[in-house]
């Protein structure tokens, strides 16, 4: 029987221990290793007739580790959060502590839950700064779209404070560094020299992204929280419409959107929604 300890942080962030029994994890491996000698060509053997342990010996253990684990996480993880009651905001990752022959093996997984939100009276906080001059630069004309969104995007993060779990800020900015990383190879140059170029180290970098990251992802759960308090629909033909934009960057595969794509995109419409009508306060 699979058991499990839960480990939560201040900030949200959930460690799930699990204790794998070897018998588990001894009939998985069989199983996955009996499906794997079906496709491989062992010499002094039939195709697909050699014994276990013969095809055991032609698999990478590392591999065939990674093989077992991916049968048996995924099951145990929904059945834990689903009991647990965890609303996880990512997937999560997983950490092997002990996986040695003939005993029960160890895995932690880490993951994150959505913080909660409070968002106050953020309607009277907008409309009273919209009455106040002192928000705008002395002009003739109105203020752009832009701007009063600008003004929203401020006022929002100013008085609406979430504590945003690290591993999703971790997250967040690797992903950032990345897609940077693409770039400067894309340019035909290193990471030193456009640091070089730009004054700044790693250390400088990572840390203006982590600020960066945190404000986007505060801004992100916000809005999503108000287009729920708002009730917030969005047309199946406006996110076709948004799907049939995304088509034409070439740096995009044109494929058939996944259920989570539009699901992506319906979120994003949402919060873009949002803000639009909170910018109309002002």
């Amino acid at each position: 029987m699979v058991t499990s300890t839960i480990a939560r942080s201040d900030d949200g962030t959930i460690q799930i221990t699990f204790n794998l029994p070897w018998d588990a994890i001894d009939k998985t491996r069989n199983e996955l290793i009996f499906e794997l000698g079906k496709d491989l060509d062992i010499p002094g053997f039939r195709k697909g007739k050699a014994p276990l342990d013969k095809v055991k010996e032609q698999i990478p253990k590392d591999s065939l580790l990674e093989k077992t684990l991916s049968k048996i996480l995924p099951k145990i993880f929904s059945e834990e959060i689903t009991k647990n009651k965890i609303r996880p905001a990512m997937y999560p990752k997983f950490e092997v502590i002990k996986a040695d022959e003939n005993t029960d093996w160890q895995v932690r997984a880490t993951t994150a839950e959505i913080p909660q939100i409070k968002l106050g009276d953020y309607k009277k906080i907008i409309s009273q700064a919209g009455n106040s001059k002192k928000i705008w630069t002395p002009r003739s004309k109105e203020p752009s779209r832009e701007e009063k969104e600008q003004v929203v995007i401020k006022l929002l993060l100013e008085n609406i404070k979430l504590d945003i779990p690290k591993i999703l800020i971790g997250e967040e900015v690797n992903s950032r560094l990345s897609r940077l990383l693409e770039r400067i190879e894309k340019l035909g140059l290193t990471l030193e020299g456009y640091l070089s170029s730009i004054n700044k180290n790693g250390q400088t970098l990572r840390s203006e992204y982590e600020t960066q990251a945190k404000q986007s992802l505060t801004l992100e759960l916000i809005l999503a929280k108000i287009a729920e308090e708002e009730k917030i629909q969005v047309e199946n033909s406006q996110i076709e419409a948004a799907l049939k934009v995304a088509a034409t960057d070439p740096n995009i595969k044109s494929e058939p959107a996944t259920v989570e794509q539009k699901q992506i995109i319906e979120s994003i419409l949402k919060r873009r929604k949002a803000l639009e009508k909170l910018a109309e306060l002002l």
